[in-house]
């Protein structure tokens, strides 16, 4: 078996990875937290509560230390939402507007009715002003949890978490700034919002420099502070302005320009011009995003977690927790209002739009997305520290605690019963009816795509590729493995040469199509793809000779370039589909951003096959 495999991952696919692993980091900080608390009460709080200054001149801004983690570096942690949001809405699933009614109505409804049963848990008792603690899912915990029980979930669950996920913390980020801050200065929310209108002005004016939007952004932090609104919105807001897009072929011919002349001139004037090249090629979201998710997931969270997961675990706290309207209230807002919420606010769109909208995922998985959706812990955490104090604030923290345990359980018991299925229901309840977004542009066309397998195989990959790439070399192994043991995929080349990195692409793409003329082309694609270190136009000739074609025919047509028109056909199609590598893989219209191993196409393959079964 082939095991070569290539890092495509997507920016969406880096982010879940490191989502899912941070859990782990955010489980162990909880831990550290609790025993500390425990142990050295004292030294806890004393540590938490000392406060730090930071002068400037005769200006200062003065906070004790857990404030400057939960207002300050969780405002980085809002920052990577807020790109991750800015993305789905520029690349991923939410690039088709309509499809925002579904996680905005689910969302919504998944924050509306905890809050209803939270507030019915404490009707007539102070302790309601705290219901903003129970509105928020943590992504971290949510997703971590998925992968460890939902390994035979769809891929489309996690896209659908994510969604909610960023209209969760919308949402709760707005309920701080409005509900639970201290009293508003006009003034000073004026110049806030200046403030941030000169952030969109500069990135409109194409300045990508990040000491410029550091310096605005911490601007704006004290000037939310200043005006009684809590600035860690300042990082939700920041990340919402920069925008996502695939590299353009034209910056990567312009980066591979630069990179030359530094090869012929390694001057340090070449090296940081071609580090600019480089940087500007690729969208200034995911290079944000890949800068910065480390920080936050692993050093930021755990720290905020450290800092406010502490509480005292002593009988009489713990009996007091056991008939608490605080804990009782959260507890049931995430274990019973979370996640009806999230099905019945999808079950209605479902129904109001008539099937047009539904989730990414079948009901079953929709139900499992709700009940690990009810896994509370920072947004929560950070509410809780602004709407209670003292015992309650114990009791709330443990309320939280219990939650993010209490979905672990449930989500293992439903993907339990889901899984004793029939076969037939299970993949409905799990993949559903959904339609899936189509990256590819140009639809496949049996009369002109170059095809190998079943014209009417339920899956169909296409590989956007270039004879010279050594990566589509060794995925070509793949490709043919998979085409042999798969007798229901049908495979689609097309053309795609590099012509600033591989120079003898484009003739080898000329002379597929001019075997293709005499009805030879796999026989040259495979040919091609076995011989990519010799690729001249003898080469080309001589593969032609060894096939017993029609040589001056061959010759003619190569000469006379009549197939660039069809090479210029498809790579004017990947530039449609946002393809700029090679090589790329759709299956069944999807962009797939796997590992190019056979088990890894298979799996999709297989995902694709079963869904195509249950819409036929």
């Amino acid at each position: 078996m082939t095991k070569w495999s290539r890092d495509t991952r997507s920016p969406l696919r880096d982010f879940l990875r490191t989502e899912t692993a941070s859990a782990a980091a955010l489980v162990t900080a909880a831990v550290a937290a609790l025993a500390w608390a425990n142990l050295a009460p004292a030294a806890y709080e004393a540590l938490w509560g000392t406060e730090l200054s930071v002068r400037l001149g005769a200006y200062g801004v003065g906070l004790e230390l857990r404030e400057w983690v939960n207002s300050g570096l969780m405002a980085l942690f809002f920052f990577v939402v807020g790109l991750e949001a800015r993305r789905e809405f520029d690349l991923g699933e939410l690039r088709e507007r309509r499809r925002t009614a579904l996680p905005l109505a689910a969302g919504l409804s998944g924050m509306l009715l905890p809050v209803l049963v939270y507030l019915a848990a404490n009707a007539g008792e102070p302790s309601a002003a705290g219901w903003g603690v129970a509105m928020s899912t943590d992504t971290a915990f949510a997703l971590g949890m998925l992968a460890l029980l939902g390994r035979r979930m769809p891929p489309g669950l996690r896209v659908f978490i994510l969604s909610i996920s960023v209209v969760d913390d919308f949402v709760a980020l707005a309920v701080v700034a409005l509900v639970y801050s201290d009293r508003l200065s006009v003034p000073s929310l004026l110049l806030a919002l200046a403030l941030f209108a000169a952030a969109l002005l500069v990135y409109a004016a194409g300045v990508r420099r990040g000491a410029v939007f550091a310096l605005l952004a911490a601007a704006l932090w004290v000037a939310l502070l200043e005006s009684g609104i809590d600035p860690v919105v300042t990082g939700l807001a920041m990340g919402l302005i920069f925008a996502a897009y695939p590299a353009a072929r034209g910056e990567l011919e312009r980066a591979s320009d630069l990179f030359r002349f530094f090869r012929e001139q390694p001057t340090p004037e070449h090296e940081v011009t071609v580090r600019r090249g480089l940087a500007s090629a690729v969208s200034p979201n995911e290079r944000l995003q890949r800068l910065h998710h480390p920080w936050t997931s692993f050093v930021i969270a755990p720290l905020f977690a450290l800092a406010n997961a502490g509480i005292e675990l002593g009988a009489e706290q713990l009996s007091r927790a056991a008939t608490s309207p605080v804990t009782l209230g959260i507890l049931l807002a995430f274990a019973i209002g979370k996640p009806l919420g999230i099905l019945g606010g999808s079950l209605l769109t479902t129904l109001l739009s008539a099937g047009r909208l539904r989730p990414p995922a079948g009901w079953g998985a929709v139900a499992v997305g709700g009940v690990l959706a009810g896994a509370p812990f920072t947004v929560s955490l950070l509410i809780a520290t602004f709407a209670f104090e003292g015992e309650q604030l114990a009791e709330a923290k443990l309320g939280v605690l219990a939650a993010v345990l209490c979905s672990f359980v449930l989500g293992r018991m439903l993907t339990g019963v889901l899984s004793l299925l029939p076969p037939r229901l299970r993949l409905r309840a799990l993949l559903g009816r959904a339609e899936t977004i189509v990256d590819l542009a140009v639809p496949v066309d049996p009369e002109r795509d170059h095809m190998r397998g079943p014209p009417t195989a339920p899956v169909t990959l296409v590989e956007y590729g270039d004879f010279e790439c050594p990566y589509c070399g060794q995925a070509e192994a793949v490709v043919r493995e998979l085409l042999r043991d798969s007798g229901d995929v049908r495979y689609v080349w097309r053309h795609l040469p590099l012509d600033d990195v591989h120079p003898r692409a484009r003739s080898a793409a000329e002379a597929a199509e001019a075997a293709a003329a005499q009805n030879r082309f796999w026989d040259m694609h495979d040919r091609l793809m076995d011989h990519q270190g010799a690729l001249n136009k003898t080469d080309l000739v001589r593969y032609a000779e060894e096939l017993g074609l029609d040589i001056e025919r061959f010759r003619r047509d190569l000469r006379r370039r009549r197939g660039a028109a069809r090479v210029a056909e498809d790579v004017e199609s990947a530039d449609l589909s946002g393809v700029s590598g090679t090589p790329s893989f759709f299956v069944n219209g999807r962009r797939y951003h796997g590992a190019y191993d056979v088990g890894a196409l298979k799996a999709a393959v297989k995902e694709a096959r079963a869904r195509a079964a249950l819409t036929s």
